[in-house]
Formats: structure tokens, sequence, C-alpha cells
């Protein structure tokens, strides 16, 4: 009897307990009844389930069945979805069923899209491969006759590429202008997109209007190019049911930099503190304020100073940062001076040149030397004089001595001033208090200071600086917080801060100026904003855009808010950061460097998903330009790097360096082009003779 079981136990788990339920019964035969029962229910449960997901279930292995043999490109917005569809499958059905519990048949469905699960990025690979090959060998007709000259292979993969976001690499010569009309050729022929679901945006009038013509003449189809300007006009207009007047200066740069000009001048005049900045920064601020201290060679150092081109408010070339405070503070307060005069007497010494001291303030006949030492304590507590590391300081302390000796002999009165004085923030104070007793402080208008500025020809560049940067601050939605902050980890020190300074009150002027009108920027931003709350809706699959490396943050905020509207709209950009040269209009070249991560689609888990066709080829230039103009833009490590493949070979020199001077560049550039020009003639005559 001790070996016949006394009762039996059924053990059923289930994901919605954490402890398993348990059913002893003495009655075996009832307990096998229950476990029947039980396996049924579960099976008609299960069967039922999977028949509720059949719909779903039916689209992802008809989209497993489309990547086997893609009858279009599989972007990953287009797979995305079904990917997402089968994960989810996978975790909330497929891993509680088993082939038992619904059938061979379904259970071969279940392993079919484990095929897509278990390796979605090198089915969609192998899919995008199979799908190039079949579609370049389809449209190669298409390719052969688009343009004059067949398509180069690069340009109709680029063509066939319908990644979310796909960049093309166009540099210089390489045939941009075919590929992006090619690709709206392509869309409407392939039946991809209907003409008025293609976006191609231009940043030129001209461009816009000939890729136009272009569609229209190759594909008779009307497909309508605009610049960002006239998009984003059409968005507030249908949103708004009317369009904003236009600001008179936002079609005219000269007018725009003549208004800044008009701000900084009013601001100029008045008594505040963008007064003070802004002449601050023409007395001082807009200076590296680097000494000779700064550097370790006299070489570097007056290299520097050509750089600088160290000016004073009157007029004279000075030989140091600290000159020039000294120099403009004199002349801000109505102190007359000589820079560099002859001294009075004559103090000839057959070791030292003719004695011209620095200043000599013309009122008082009093002079003022600037020395160029520092200070420190010594271990006995005595003052110690240094001077920087390039000057012999012996030599520099002995002409120090000299000087005052002079001014004794000669009964003449010397002012000293020290670069430790500066070093100690209290250099202009300093010599304010010793200059006090010998003249009279006479401060000149502010008006009167800024008419100088102008005299000197000081503003007009500072005034294309203030426009440039205004244009990219509003472009990019910037703060003044954003900007002290970028600043201040950039490390750009004290004239970034000066800058933002007078740009605050510059800024806000501008926008009172502006009233009830709008700007360029202002006309992208608020086109973007009725795109991103979706006032406007897009009506835009495909987005086209050319000269993508000029882009802005604005217009690729109004770019993104369009893609965001629609899961299966994709970007197609032309490019070259190679060529990007309008960072004073607003662009922002790192848009085009972080492609990917600003534009790119997501799929299994991976984000910024995009595809790079690098056109390569040129038609522009023979291989000793190509390369050396290639070697040289990569000297920059922050370039894409692209491959350039020339239009030609030649074995005579194509790049000739011509030497010049900051005096006589005018001159040289003169006797180049008049040897061009002779070789040209003297070619057409050649050309002429032969023909004859």
């Amino acid at each position: 009897m001790g070996g016949l079981p006394i009762g039996s136990e059924l053990t059923v788990e289930t994901a919605e307990t954490t402890r398993p339920l348990r059913i002893r019964t003495s009655d075996h035969k009832k307990l096998q009844g229950i476990t029947k029962e039980i396996d049924r229910a579960w099976r008609d449960f299960n069967i039922s389930r999977w028949h509720s997901k059949k719909q779903v279930i039916n689209c992802v292995i008809e989209a497993i069945n489309e990547l086997n043999n893609p009858k279009r490109y599989p972007s990953a917005c287009l797979v995305k979805p079904f990917l997402d569809d089968a994960q989810h499958l996978e975790e909330q059905l497929f891993s509680k069923l088993n082939e038992e519990a619904i059938g061979n048949e379904a259970f071969n469905d279940i392993e079919r899209i484990r095929t897509l699960t278990s390796a979605p990025r090198k089915l969609r690979a192998k899919a995008i491969a199979k799908f190039e090959s079949q579609q370049l060998e389809i449209w190669s007709d298409f390719f052969d006759t688009f343009e004059k000259n067949p398509l180069t292979p690069e340009q109709r993969l680029s063509v066939i590429s319908d990644e979310d976001a796909t960049l093309v690499l166009a540099g210089a010569g390489s045939g941009k202008t075919s590929v992006i009309t090619a690709k709206a050729g392509y869309l409407i022929k392939a039946g991809i997109r209907n003409p008025e679901e293609i976006l191609l945006l231009a940043f030129a009038r001209d461009a816009a209007a000939e890729m136009s013509e272009r569609i229209a003449e190759r594909c008779g189809e009307p497909v309508e190019a605009r610049t960002f300007h006239a998009l984003s006009y059409t968005i507030i207009g249908e949103v708004e049911g009317g369009k904003p007047a236009l600001a008179a200066h936002a079609t005219d740069d000269k007018a725009f930099l003549v208004l800044i000009k008009e701000i900084v001048a009013q601001l100029a005049a008045t008594a505040s503190e963008a007064s003070k900045a802004i002449m601050a920064w023409f007395t001082s601020d807009r200076l590296e304020d680097k000494s000779e201290w700064d550097f370790k060679r006299k070489h570097d150092y007056y290299t520097h100073l050509e750089k600088e081109d160290l000016r004073t408010l009157q007029g004279e070339k000075v030989n140091s940062y600290e000159e020039v405070l000294i120099a403009n503070w004199l002349y801000e307060n109505g102190v007359e001076y000589e820079y560099e005069p002859d001294y009075e007497h004559n103090a000839s010494d057959p070791t030292k040149r003719n004695y011209c001291p620095d200043f000599r303030l013309t009122e008082s006949g009093v002079y003022l030397e600037h020395f160029g030492v520092r200070r420190k304590r010594g271990p006995n507590g005595e003052e110690i004089l240094s001077t920087a590391p390039w000057i012999d300081r012996t030599a520099y302390l002995e002409s120090i001595d000299w000087k005052r000796q002079v001014h004794e002999e000669h009964e003449t009165t010397l002012i000293e001033t020290y670069s430790y004085e500066r070093q100690e923030g209290r250099l202009l104070e300093a010599l304010s208090e010793k200059i006090a007793p010998h003249v009279t402080i006479r401060p000149r208008p502010r008006e009167t200071l800024f008419d100088r500025v102008v005299e000197m020809k000081q503003v007009d560049n500072f005034i294309q600086l203030l426009a440039n940067f205004l244009r990219n601050y509003k472009s990019g939605g910037y703060s003044l917080d954003d900007c002290e902050q970028k600043a201040t980890s950039a490390k750009l020190g004290r004239r970034a801060k000066a800058f933002l300074t007078v740009f605050g009150p510059v800024y806000s002027t501008y926008q009172e100026k502006l009233g009830s009108r709008i700007d360029f920027e202002d006309m992208v931003l608020r086109a973007a904003h009725y795109v991103e709350t979706n006032r406007y809706r897009s009506p835009f699959g495909h987005i086209l855009v050319d000269e993508f490396q000029d882009i802005s943050r604005s217009r690729a905020r109004l770019v993104k808010a369009l893609l965001d509207q629609r899961e299966d709209a994709r970007l197609f950009a032309v490019g070259d950061d190679w060529q990007s040269i309008y960072r004073f209009a607003g662009s922002d070249v790192h848009l085009m460097r972080n492609f990917g991560k600003e534009f790119g689609g997501t799929f299994d888990g991976e984000v910024g998903v995009h595809r790079t066709v690098d056109l390569g080829r040129t038609f522009r230039s023979v291989d000793k330009i190509a390369f050396a103009a290639r070697n040289f833009v990569l000297k920059n490590p922050t370039q894409l790097v692209k491959t350039v493949t020339p239009a030609a070979t030649t074995t005579e020199p194509a790049i000739h360096v011509v030497s010049a001077f900051q005096h006589n560049v005018d001159q040289k550039l003169d006797e180049v082009l008049s040897r061009l020009e002779f070789k040209a003639k003297e070619q057409h005559r050649e050309s002429v003779r032969s023909s004859v």
C-alpha cells in the first residue's frame, strides 16, 4: 500500500499571478479531465487571440514579402511601422504560443515574422541593395536621356536612393542641378509622388525658376520650385488669411546695413549704457587685449600687431594695446597730444636712436612714457620689475633709467605709466590722476566721438558684423542668455561679452523699428510655428532642397516641421559643405555635417538613420586643380570627406602661386588677369588659324 499514490496535484502557472495555482485531489481521473479542459480552453483562447491579430499578422507578412522582392525603396519610415507591429506581436503574443496551441500553419507564420524581428537591419539592407539594382536597370533609359549627357553611376544611385533623409554630396562641377531635377522627375514618372506632393526648395529665385523649367521641359509635369521665403509667405497667408507687410529692408541688403548703422549712431548719441558700450567697442573692446607677455618671440608679437592694426581714434598706428588704451582715453577726454614726437632737446647718444617719447601733451608740454614692465615682490619684500619673455630685461630697465635722466637733465616733465597698472586693473585711473595737475579734461561729446569713428572708417565692418549676427540670432531662435553661455563655454573672453553688450540694445531697437512688419527671419520662424502647431497641414511627401550647405536653423526648423507631419515624408538634400560661404546670411553648415542626427529617421533602436551618396566626379576641374583643392579643404578636420574624381588629367601645371603684400595686392591681381586674358586671346587665334 505504501507504494501507491494517495493523491495527485496539478500546477498551473499564469502570467497574471506571482504564485502558481495548485489543485490537489485523490481522484486522479478527475484531475486528468480538468487538465484536458484547461488545455482545450488554453488552445481556444490562443486561437482567439491569434485571429484577433490576424489582420496585423497578414500586413506584417505582406511587408516581409515586399522586402524580399521590393517594389519601392524600403525607407526606414516605411518599414518601421511593420517592425514595430512584429516586435509587439512577439512580445505580447508569439512568446506565449507554441505550435501545439495554434497549429502548424499559424506557427509557420510566426517563424516568418521572426525573420524580421531577429535581424531587421540586415533584412532591410538586403532589400535596399536588391531594389537599387533593379531600379538602375529599369530606369536606365531615363537616366541616359534625362540630360544631354547620360547621368553618371553616382548620379543615378543618388536619384534611386530614397531613405528617410538622403544627403547627396555634390562637389563643385558634379552636376547637382541635374541630380535634383532628375530626382523630381523620377518620383513623378515612377508614380511615387504626384507633382503637388513634391516640395522643391532653392535659396534664390533664379535657381528655383531654372529648376522648375528643367523639370517641366524634361518630364512634362509642373513642379514649382520655391524659395524658403516664398514658401513661408504662402504658409502665413493660408493660416492668417492675408500676408503681413514685409520690412522695406527685407529684400535689400544695403538698406538693411543702412538701418543697422542708423540704430548704432542713434544709440551712440544718447547718454546711456548702450552708448558707453558702443564707444568702448571702438576704443578698445574690438581689439584682442594681448600684450608683449602673451608672446614668446618678437616676430610673433609684431605679426600680431600687423594683423590687429592697432590704430587710435586720432589715427596713428601704435605699438601696443596698452598704448591704444592711453591714446584713446586722451582723445576721448579732449587732451591734445602728439604720438612719438621728437624730443625738444638734443639727447643724442651713440648707442641709441633719436629719442622719441611715447606721447607729448601739447597743452602743457608734459611727456608721457608707457613702460612695459610688470612687478612682483621678491623674497625680501623688494619690488622686482620684469619684462616680456622676448625682451632683454637688463637693457630695457637701463633704457628706462636713461629716459628719466634725460628729462631730469633738461628739466622737462615726465609722467610714467606701467603695464603692471593695467594688470592690476587701474591703468586709466592712474593716468587720470597723474595728468590732472598738468592739463584740463574736456570730454568730447559722444556724437563727436562716433563721427570720428565713422570718419576713420572703423564703423562699416562692425555694422556688417552686427547685421550678420542679428540674422543668425533671429534665425536660430536664440536669446542673449544662450549667446552668453555659448561664449563662456567656448572661452571667447572679454571681446565676446563686449559685443553682446552692444548687440542687446541694437537688437531691441531693431525690433521696435520693425513694428508690425516682418523680415525674412520672422517670416520663416512664423511659418515653422504654424506647421509645428498643425495650423498648416503639409501636402508634401518629398522635400527636395538644393544648396543644402546654406540652410539656416530657422529653415531647418521649417523643414523638420513639414517632415514631422507625415510618417512617410522624406528629405532629399543636395549640397557641398566645402562651398559653404553664406554664414553671414544665417547659414549653419553644422546642420549638414550632422545631417543624420538632425534629420534622420529611427529604425530598430537606431537613431539618425540616413543615406549619404557622394557624387565625387567633377566635370569642371582637371586632376592638378581638383586634388590640390581637396587636400587644402581637408586641412580643416570638420569638413566632410568626399571622393574627388577629376574631369581629366594633365601634365601641365594648373595652379600658380603669386606672392603679394598688402600694398601691391591690386597690382598683382591686375597682372594675373592681364596674363590670363592674353593667353585666352592667343589660344583663340591658334584655334582660328588651325580651322582655316
